[in-house]
Formats: structure tokens, C-alpha cells, sequence
């Protein structure tokens, strides 16, 4: 007789290292029978033909189901982690909504069966009021500039920024966050115990004691191209709304929004120059069905994510220039002076389209004011303006 996990947390896990996340037959047969009782089915070989070839390899190599739960739960352990399962406190309800946006196109689409956790905080409340912030892996200055400053405010803002722990955009918005004090979470595609990039190693202890790593792949998995797409899903769905700054034609990033923006959230992105390769694929998200907002600063995001408007999003200060001091007319015979020339009253008058008299009582003025110089009879514009 097989011996089987004790509890449905071992369970989850086993079948966590068994079949990528998301699936979604193994999804429909969990709400059928239960966890433990679907590892059961698998070791029988009970099971869809399609579940039975992507597991007869592992069950053939593992002839005690419960021996290898407690091997998991050992390295969850020692890597300073913990398990989430569905229901229990800190569980992120948010994620029940993949359940409206997978199709059979896509297989690996629905909520997560579980999720290791490492970091100090109750990860559904740091994600009641979260943010995404994604982009390219080969980021421009620009770009991580902008994503630094827009988590930095975010985070003064009181809200967690969540990213993918890559190098370039993502790096920058979880660094952005840290260095505010932010309890940032990195979404990663591989184990807990070795995250990817190992160039992000110091960065990603900073996240583990002031914010929070999470994976649903169990310790030991590595990062695989195909995984990054999958937690794509989890990023999306965990937050309010999501930020692209700067991604290519092809990119992850635009895999993350094309999530946000099924899943209702509220889809932002930041401009580049038309000019950069790592704008293209931003820019191309103003051109599809999604509704995306253009955001340039944290009030901006906020305004978008909250539906508040009103001052928390303040209009941009209008540009004031010298000119804007003076009244219409002496604006107007200002503009009329030819730069570099002096010009007599008359022919000054008629250009601006004012009467002869009213001409030189203003230009008096404007010379007192020392905007104009005076010439015998003729005015140029002052050459140090001091209005």
C-alpha cells in the first residue's frame, strides 16, 4: 500500500514538485477529491492520460509519496521558508481571480496550489495594497532611474511594490523600495533557497529580512524559461495594478500586463524614447485593446490604481516665462520687436496693431520696466531684460 502525506499541506507540496503550477487538470481534480487523496490517484495511475505521462517518471522513481513530502517540508525548513495553502491566514484571496482568465490555450493559468514564503510580514496584507513595477532585464538608465523613483514614492505612499526579482527594471523598483524602508515582495521561478539571478544574491537577503520572497516551486527547483511566464500570472494577479517600464517587442513584461489587463487591473506604463528598442514593446501596450494609462509619477499610479482623483495626481505646475508678467499690450509690442534692430514708434505700433499714441505711452513704460532701450526715437528690445 502507498504511503501518503498526513495533511493536505505535504500534499500540495508533492504534487507542487510533480506538476508545474497552474495546471489545469490537476486543478479539476484537486476540487474533485482533495490533495491527498490526488496523490493517491497519481501513484495508482487513476488518473487523465495526459496527468499519467507527466508523472509515471517521478512515481516510478519515488515508491514512497509520504517519505518525499517530508523531504520537501525538511528543505523548506532549513531554507528559513514557510508553506501558504489556499484558505488559511495569509493566503492572498485576490489569487482566486486566474480562475476567470484560463482557457485550455493555456494550461498553466489557474490560482496557485500553494506558496513558499520567506520574510517576515502576512503576505495577504502586504499585497492588500500593492503595486507591480516589471520591465526589461536590459534596462537603460533612464528606465531604472524612473523605476527607483516611482517605488520609492510608492513606498512613502504606504503601498508594496511588487516585481520579479530580475536585473534591470525589476532590480531597480525592489531596490527603490528597500532603500524606503519597503517591505518589497520578489515573485521568483525557481526554489527560495537559490533565487535567480545569483547576481541579485545580497539584494535578494535584503528582501528576505525586510520584505518577502515567494515561489511556487518547491526548494531545489531551478529557473526555467517557460516558469518565468508561468509566475508572471501571480505577479498580476497579486496586485492592484501594474507599471511596465520599458520592455522589448518580445518580453516578459508584456506577457505581466497582457495578465493585468484580463484580470481587470489596472494596467499603467511609463514613455520612452520612440528612438530605444527597450520602448517599443511599452509603447505598443497604448496601442492595444487594454486600456493602458500612461503614468509619468507615483500620484499618477495611485490615482489610477484608487480611482481618486482630485490632488492626490496635482496638474503639473504651469511653465511661467518673463513675458507672462506683462500685460497684453506691452506683451504684444514686446514680441513685435524685431530682435537685433531698433524700430521707430509707427512702424512698431502698426506691427503689433496698436494705435500710434497708445504705442508710446507703453513702450515708456516698458523702458522704465528696462524690457526696451530707447534710441533717439526708434526702440530695441532691452539686451538684459531685468522684468
Amino acid at each position: 500500500m502507498t504511503n501518503l502525506p498526513n495533511d493536505d499541506r505535504r500534499a500540495l507540496m508533492m504534487l507542487s514538485e510533480l506538476i508545474e503550477p497552474g495546471d489545469g487538470e490537476l486543478d479539476d481534480l484537486l476540487a474533485e477529491v482533495g490533495p491527498i487523496e490526488a496523490v493517491k490517484r497519481i501513484w495508482e495511475g487513476d488518473v487523465p492520460e495526459r496527468l499519467h505521462r507527466l508523472t509515471s517518471a517521478s512515481v516510478s522513481c519515488t515508491p514512497d509519496p509520504a517519505a518525499r513530502a517530508d523531504q520537501i517540508a525538511a528543505a523548506t525548513e532549513a531554507a528559513g521558508a514557510r508553506v501558504l495553502i489556499p484558505g488559511e491566514p495569509g493566503w492572498p484571496e485576490q489569487l482566486r481571480d486566474l480562475q476567470t482568465v484560463c482557457d485550455a490555450d493555456e494550461p498553466h493559468v489557474r490560482p496557485p496550489r500553494c506558496l513558499w514564503v520567506k520574510g517576515p510580514h502576512d503576505l495577504a496584507e502586504l499585497c492588500a495594497r500593492s503595486v507591480a513595477i516589471v520591465g526589461s532585464r536590459a534596462a537603460s538608465e533612464y528606465g531604472q532611474h524612473l523605476a527607483d523613483d516611482l517605488a520609492a514614492d510608492l513606498t512613502a505612499s504606504g503601498w508594496t511594490i511588487v516585481s520579479g526579482g530580475a536585473l534591470g527594471i525589476d532590480r531597480a523598483a525592489h531596490l527603490g523600495s528597500l532603500a524606503r524602508g519597503g517591505a518589497t515582495v520578489a515573485v521568483l521561478a525557481c526554489g527560495l533557497e537559490m533565487p535567480y539571478p545569483k547576481a541579485n544574491h545580497s539584494m535578494f537577503n535584503m528582501i528576505a529580512e525586510q520584505g518577502m520572497l515567494l515561489s511556487e516551486w518547491p526548494p531545489g527547483s531551478t529557473a526555467m524559461k517557460h516558469r518565468f511566464l508561468t509566475r508572471n500570472r501571480v505577479i498580476a494577479a497579486l496586485t492592484a495594478g501594474t507599471v511596465v517600464v520599458e520592455a522589448a517587442d518580445r518580453s516578459g513584461a508584456r506577457n505581466t500586463a497582457r495578465y493585468a489587463a484580463e484580470l481587470g487591473r489596472v494596467l499603467m506604463f511609463t514613455p520612452g524614447p520612440v528612438t530605444s528598442s527597450q520602448s517599443i514593446g511599452v509603447h505598443r501596450l497604448a496601442r492595444e485593446p487594454w486600456e493602458a494609462r500612461l503614468v509619468t509619477c507615483a500620484e499618477e499610479v495611485i490615482e489610477d490604481v484608487t480611482g481618486i482623483g482630485g490632488p492626490l495626481a496635482s496638474a503639473p505646475p504651469p511653465q511661467r516665462r518673463p513675458l507672462d508678467r506683462l500685460t497684453e499690450i506691452e506683451a504684444r509690442l514686446v514680441e513685435s520687436l524685431p530682435r537685433g534692430y531698433v524700430v521707430d514708434t509707427a512702424r512698431l505700433a502698426a506691427a503689433a496693431g496698436l494705435p500710434t499714441d497708445l504705442a508710446s505711452e507703453t513702450l515708456h513704460r516698458l523702458q522704465r520696466m528696462r524690457w526696451v532701450d530707447r534710441i533717439d526715437d526708434r526702440w530695441r528690445l532691452a539686451r538684459n531684460p531685468r522684468p
